[in-house]
Parts: structure tokens; sequence; C-alpha cells
């Protein structure tokens, strides 16, 4: 990473992600490769945090072998460990909330998906940290509105009245009444504020609210996996945060990539992206790291991920996700 003069004299801004045994850590390396590269500055300090083993887990869930966490340590993160208390593999979304305590206390941070790359310094983002805020590229895919069930209003008040939230002024009132996007909702892709534990507090305390003190109006809801996304719009609404607190465009735009799975990433993603990414992934040394991962060793280095790519029309994508996604599984290319 570069760093500048000016650098010395602001505080340090810590870069949370989860990585554990299996897809996360090798998504981690690609991450943080990819934020060596972007230019960002040493002002951001970049912590792999890693779920030890515990009652919570059915299976080991800490990095497996060493050349991982060389490759983590040489690309500058700090592999820090955290227990999980609440959460586990019932719940592995969990690992986002439970793993902010890991972090120095009263430090601001920004806290990423695995799943992203980093495509230009982390710098240019005027974060504001007293004013949180989380990805808004998202689709409207918490609450399911059954026929006969409560409406969006009514599911979302039920939240904010549970914790004593003013659910009037979470609202954005471009949009009409029971249209999705009138209520706050983001993709828990990334977030940040001021201090991981003050955030980590309360994101804890309203997801296992949440979860073992179900509302009515949550009866017909699902929570797995959405209770993460279901519990952030309403720590962020409480911390003072809300939408647009960054402007648009640069997270999840020109400076970050939330990708989500690779077979996506090669679908979709631009050409600049798509080339990155394969720069990255070149060195023999990240290269022996991620050719052990069947997605990485199929789409990347043994070419399929261009295939895939040569057959979509990105000027004609379905217009959700999950319609991409079931074209890419016709096609026997979809890799996780």
């Amino acid at each position: 990473m570069n760093m500048s003069a000016e650098s010395n004299d602001l505080p340090p801004i810590n870069v949370l992600i989860v990585a554990q045994a299996g897809r996360l850590q090798y998504e981690a390396v690609l991450f943080a490769a990819s934020l060596q590269a972007s230019g960002t500055s040493d002002r951001f300090q970049l912590y792999v945090a890693e779920p030890r083993q515990g009652p919570r887990w059915y299976n080991t869930p800490s990095i497996q072998g060493q050349d991982t966490r060389d490759a983590l340590i040489r690309l500058g993160a700090k592999i820090i460990q955290f227990d999980s208390h609440h959460f586990g593999s019932n719940y592995p979304f969990g690992n986002k909330i439970e793993a902010l305590h890991a972090l120095p206390k009263g430090e601001p941070f920004i806290f990423f998906d695995t799943d992203t790359m980093i495509l230009d310094a982390l710098d240019k983002v005027p974060f504001n940290f007293e004013r949180p805020t989380a990805s808004m590229k998202r689709e409207n895919t918490w609450p399911n509105i059954e026929l006969y069930g409560p409406g969006y209003t009514e599911t979302w008040k039920s939240l904010y009245d549970k914790f004593g939230l003013d659910f009037d002024s979470s609202l954005d009132l471009n949009w009409p009444d029971e249209y999705w996007q009138r209520y706050l909702y983001f993709n828990a892709g990334y977030f940040f504020y001021k201090c991981p534990h003050e955030f980590g507090d309360l994101f804890l305390r309203y997801a296992t609210r949440i979860q073992n003190d179900p509302l009515e109006e949550l009866v017909c809801q699902s929570l797995d996996p959405w209770l993460d996304q279901v519990a952030l719009p309403l720590v962020i609404h409480a911390l003072g945060g809300g939408r647009g607190t960054i402007p648009d465009g640069l997270l999840d735009g020109s400076i970050s990539c939330h990708y989500r799975v690779l077979s996506l990433l090669y679908a979709r993603e631009s050409d600049e992206i798509v080339a990155k990414l394969e720069e990255l992934t070149a060195p023999n040394w990240i290269k022996k790291v991620l050719k052990s991962h069947e997605p990485f060793k199929r789409l990347v280095f043994q070419g399929r991920g261009q295939k895939l790519r040569a057959l979509i029309d990105r000027d004609n994508l379905p217009r959700r996700e999950q319609g991409l996604r079931n074209l890419i599984k016709r096609e026997g290319f979809w890799m996780r």
C-alpha cells in the first residue's frame, strides 16, 4: 500500500473481512490482493477475522492451510480470532456481527464481505464515520409479502416499535406506500461506523432479540439467511445513519465490486473488473493458494470463466439476479 505524508496525521481506519475454512478463505486472499493493489494508503489496516472452534460449530471453522495464512500476511493482513457465542454453523452470517468485537475499540472500521474486490483507493471515499450506512446494491429480498399477511409498513414498523425507534423518520417518501424502496433496507456487503464495539453491541442485541423473541408480524417471514439484513437498518438508524451518507457510485461502484460469486463476476461485471481479477490472481504464489479451490481453478486458471462470459449478453441481463443465476446453472457454469 502507498504511504502519503498526510496519512501519518490521520487516525487509522480498520478494514474487516471474515474468513473461515472453505470458500471464504480463498475469497479473502483475493480481497487482500485487491486492497494491496488499489493504492489505498497504510492508514487503512486490513484485519481478517476467523471464528475459533467452539460448541456452536459442527466442523472446524478456522482457516485451513499455512499457505493461505502466509499469503494473507504477505498481503498486509492481520489475522485475528473471535468466539462464536450466539451464532455458528446454524447461522454463519452471524460471523460479521460477532467478529466486530475482535477489532480495536474506539477506532473507525469498514466491514466488507469477502466476495468483494477493491478497485481503487479507499482514501477516495469521504467516509462519515459518525453517520453509518451500508450497501444500497440490493433487491427486495425481505420481507416476502404474503397475500393476506402484514404488508411492508406493518412488518417494518413492528421492528422499529420493538426497539423504541422512530419508524416514520426512516422512510424514503420519494417512494409510494407499500413499495419496498420506501423502507430502509440494505445489503450487508459493507457497512461502517466510528466504533466496532458500539456497532457490534447493538447489532448483536437486535439480531438475537429478533431471532429469539419473534414478533407476530414476522411469523410468515424467513430469517435465514436474512437476519443480518433485517437487523442492520435498525442498527444504522439507531446510530444516526441512513441512506446516502457517502456519495453514490463509489462503494459497489468505482471503488469496490461486490461480485458475490465468481460465476456472477464473469457473467456480468465489466471487462476491466475481469481483467483486474485475472491480473491479481496471476502471481505464482497467489495462484498456488487459489487453485486449491475448485471455482478459482476452473473459472480463472482453466478459462471456464471466459467461456461463460462469451455466452452472456451483458446488454440484456435478466432483471433480477436469480434469473442470471438460473441461466448460469442451465449452461453448467455455476460454481461456488
